[in-house]
């Protein structure tokens, strides 16, 4: 099973972040222009909370907010769970499924953020590992 560091090194990720003071306007546009669905947020480099689709939807638009004029700070997720880069793609699995979480950090032992994976970035792992078991025991049962 690959590992969460051999992600990253194929992904060629950019990572994308806002700070607590932007506006929530600010956070989606950069959603767009990068087809996101998630942010993490931090400030002085330390990760502090992650602004989702979802967060915009039930905080801002159902509650009569105005996104221009809504800090990121006031309806992002401060609890986040992140996962270091040298477990494994299964891990990430587990714990999105426990948590009901549809993106998950990547932070080294020390705290610094490296990047992000979302579920369908661990679902084409996993797609990607069973179509590579699936051809192997092919060939062993032909021979």
């Amino acid at each position: 099973m690959r590992t969460i560091r051999e992600f990253l090194n194929s992904a060629n990720q950019t990572l994308s972040t806002v700070v607590p003071d932007d506006t929530v306007y600010h956070a989606l546009t950069i959603m767009a222009e990068r087809n996101l669905s998630a942010l993490p947020v931090v400030k002085n480099k330390e990760l502090i909370g992650i602004i989702s689709e979802r967060d915009y939807a039930r905080k801002v638009i159902l509650k009569g907010k105005r996104s221009r004029e809504t800090a990121v700070s006031e309806i992002m997720t401060a609890k986040v769970v992140t996962i270091e880069p040298d477990k494994t793609v299964n891990d990430c699995m587990a714990i999105m499924t426990d948590r009901r979480i549809r993106h998950l950090p990547i932070a080294t032992k020390e705290g610094e953020m490296i990047g992000i994976i979302s579920i369908g970035d661990v679902m084409k792992v996993i797609m990607e590992e069973q179509r590579f078991m699936i051809a192997e025991l092919q060939r062993y049962i032909s021979g």
